[in-house]
């Protein structure tokens, strides 16, 4: 019998199980000649799955020392974790002196003790990287180069050199201020007797831990091959990342591409489970009368699927686990619920999908007519928030405010485009007076030159009443925070008729373009900035077509799409650096603590989904439609076809299939990036911002209309005179001084 042939065979077939495939081209017996390795793991490990998927034949042992006494003489022994990270790797003495004795060379993984060192106990990272300190590797992995070892648990220990560390370092390939003013530690290193290569961690669970970029492990894993077989030539190693992009960047598309990413991208809210469930509702509440213990991510997925009646989750926070889990952002907010109401609507119009419009239903009562986010003080006409609706609905934000009490107009604004979406499809007039109370109550939250501030709390609103805000000449060029908000005001016009609505937002939209560039403030990047704006200007079309308007919009879309490249990505940029409100961290030990941008300079090849290009693609759409110039639709076709191809494909983790994670990187075509944001990090996923607005748009694409045309017959303005007259009287309109500045 071939034994070589059948354990190639072998190895292909537990690759096939694992979901984690070899490339087809090298299936085959390896050309490398005798590679003499002998393998200590389980028989799911993934480097042992891609070596021997790649027609490598190595045998496997479940003991160590019984895979050193098979091993031939000079053959390599790799003894893997299979205990990480609850249990490190026992190396007794027998092992080492038949390594000795049979001139073996050894590299293990996540040891418990070593010879001549001392090893501490397990240590976990939390915002550190690992980072390349050593040539070992050649040139395609030089020095100080970033990897991402997901979840790392390692074991502490001092030597005078590595080849890899962990370490608190800024960058977005390289750590860029170095390793000098930062704790590294040795993740990978050469014992001091020559025999050994040491891994404090376990490295070979790069597969399935989904360590980043893939394009760095290969080189990796040829060092390590190779150190265990000096003089042998070691082969390219080829496998396909547990979770990857859709489509690669030259792939022909499907016809039904759009249409097949918006079922995929709704089947995510299901099998992720941000739809709560009734039954663990205890697990979100922690004061709820029997509250459950938090489910980890691989419990949740299990868990029963809500059905939108109790709202759903913000989405996934970025660290990604051992296993290749996330976890949840156990969070409530209104915008992603709103969002999420009106992407669900307007997918179950595009698919035919019941279930969809029964959860948008579900959402939209949950949020506007039962939840503490738009019922309590928010929903009392003698308070001065009424009208509002709180961020989120977790008690104990900070120490003296709840989520509830907390109100941001973009939160606010995207919230009600989404329910406004999802009233049309539904024929829904349920939430009209609630939605007009918002757009009222952010009204006479702005000041009159149509500016409000970003975020406005409950407590201060009680202090200072509406109206101090309401006649505020506040100025602000952070478009973040604004543009939005004006979109919203400009549909209320529309559907009102009231220039309470247009006067103050164009005075505030004319402001703004005036001070571009040198004065807007931006959040984390410039490019995001530029693309909010693109939908006040799209609308402001709608409402008078001037030249003018139609210059503002061209001229904002050129700003933007100036840094669109070949694949329809459009890459992020900084403005200037005294204008970012977050800019990238200037220190290595300020990696991590706040919010930040995807990249350190301008020039890194990142995308933004989380702020960028989701809100551009909503923009160009708008910008299409209300111009008629085919010029916005070829880059938004472009962005469209580049969102279908990104979107993520795993049928190793079924529940991330469908989903958009925050970053990708458009040379490498992989989810990577600079992931310090304190929040908000590479691999995020938000069901409303993200998710909620590609599908929105991909599904408005397949209806052939826009958001404006769909919601033009909303009869929410018979709502607005009455509600006008009790929240910002005649009196106090009477006093008013003019809008413009």
């Amino acid at each position: 019998m071939n034994w070589p042939v059948l354990r190639a065979i072998l190895g292909c077939v537990l690759l096939a199980v694992a979901g984690v495939w070899p490339s087809s081209t090298t299936a085959q017996a390896t050309p490398a000649g005798d590679l003499k390795l002998v393998f200590r793991c389980a028989p799911d490990n993934d480097l042992y799955r891609v070596v021997t998927g790649n027609g490598i034949a190595c045998p496997r042992y479940a003991e160590a020392v019984e895979a050193a006494r098979a091993a031939p003489a000079g053959a390599g022994v790799l003894v893997l974790a299979d205990g990480y990270p609850q249990k490190t790797t026992q190396i007794g003495d027998e092992l080492i002196d038949l390594v000795a004795k049979k001139k073996l060379r050894l590299y293990v993984e996540y040891p418990q003790a070593l010879p001549g060192l001392n090893i501490g106990k397990p240590r976990h990272t939390r915002w550190e990287r690992a980072v390349v300190t050593s040539d070992a590797f050649g040139p395609t992995l030089k020095r100080f180069r970033i990897l991402a070892v997901h979840d790392c648990h390692f074991v502490p220990v001092e030597v005078d050199a590595a080849h890899l560390v962990v370490a608190r370092v800024a960058g977005f390939d390289t750590a860029v201020y170095a390793l000098d003013d930062t704790e590294k530690w040795p993740i990978l290193f050469e014992h001091s007797r020559g025999n050994m290569l040491v891994a404090t961690t376990k490295l070979s669970q790069f597969v399935t831990a989904r360590y980043a970029p893939t394009d760095a492990w290969g080189p990796i894993w040829k060092m390590v091959l190779g150190w265990l077989q000096s003089g042998r030539p070691v082969p390219e190693l080829k496998w396909e990342p547990a979770v990857r992009p859709s489509f690669a960047a030259a792939d022909k598309l499907p016809d039904d591409v759009e249409l097949q990413a918006i079922r995929r991208g709704t089947r995510w809210l299901f099998n992720a489970r941000m739809l709560i469930h009734p039954s663990w509702l205890g697990m979100y509440d922690r004061k709820a009368a029997k509250p459950i213990p938090r489910a980890g991510p691989a419990e949740r997925i299990k868990l029963p699927i809500g059905d939108g009646s109790e709202g759903v989750l913000e989405g996934l926070e970025s660290n990604i686990l051992s296993n290749g889990t996330q976890t949840a952002r156990w969070l409530r907010r209104s915008d992603c619920n709103g969002e999420t109401a009106g992407a669900m609507a307007l997918a179950s119009h595009a698919l035919h999908d019941e279930k969809c419009k029964l959860v948008s239903r579900n959402i939209g009562d949950f949020l506007c007519l039962r939840s503490i986010m738009s019922q309590g003080k928010r929903a009392d006409p003698s308070h001065p928030a009424f009208g509002l609706i709180g961020w989120h609905d977790r008690p104990g934000a900070s120490p003296d405010r709840h989520g509830y009490g907390i109100f941001y107009g973009v939160v606010n604004a995207r919230g009600m485009l989404g329910l406004l979406a999802a009233a049309t499809v539904l024929e829904n007039d349920a939430w009209d007076e609630r939605i007009m109370q918002c757009l009222l109550g952010n009204l006479r939250t702005t000041g009159r030159f149509g500016i409000r501030h970003g975020r406005l709390s409950q407590a201060l609103l009680e202090k200072k009443g509406w109206r101090h805000f309401f006649e505020e000449p506040l100025v602000d060029y952070a478009t973040y925070f604004h543009s939005h908000v004006w979109a919203a005001y400009l549909w209320a016009y529309h559907h009102t008729g009231s220039k309470l609505f247009l006067d103050r937002t164009k005075t505030a939209i004319r402001m703004t373009m005036a001070a571009y560039p040198n004065e807007w403030r931006w959040l984390n990047g410039l490019q995001q900035e530029r693309a909010r704006m693109l939908l006040p200007l799209a609308w402001l079309v709608r409402v008078e077509d001037t030249p003018e308007h139609r210059r503002w919009l061209r001229f904002m879309t050129d700003e933007m799409l100036a840094h669109q490249v070949a694949c329809g990505a459009i890459r992020e940029e900084l403005g200037s650096l005294g204008k970012g409100i977050y800019g990238p961290p200037r220190s290595n030990k300020a990696y991590g603590t706040t919010e930040t941008p995807l990249i350190q300079k301008n020039g890194d090849p990142a995308c933004d989904l989380l702020y960028t290009c989701n809100f551009a693609l909503l923009g160009l759409h708008e910008a299409a439609a209300a111009t008629g110039d085919p010029f916005y639709r070829r880059a938004e076709d472009r962005l469209a076809r580049f969102l279908c191809r990104i979107q993520v494909r795993s049928p190793a983790r079924p529940e991330l299939d469908g989903v958009w994670f925050r970053a990708f990187d458009f040379d490498r075509w992989e989810y990577w990036a600079s992931n310090g944001d304190a929040g908000w990090g590479v691999w995020c996923a938000e069901t409303g911002w993200t998710q909620g607005w590609i599908i929105t748009v991909l599904a408005l694409r397949q209806l052939n209309t826009s958001l404006w045309d769909l919601t033009a017959n909303s009869k929410i303005g018979r709502h607005f005179e009455k509600n006008r007259r009790m929240m910002i009287p005649d009196r106090v309109l009477a006093n008013q001084k003019p809008a413009s500045k």
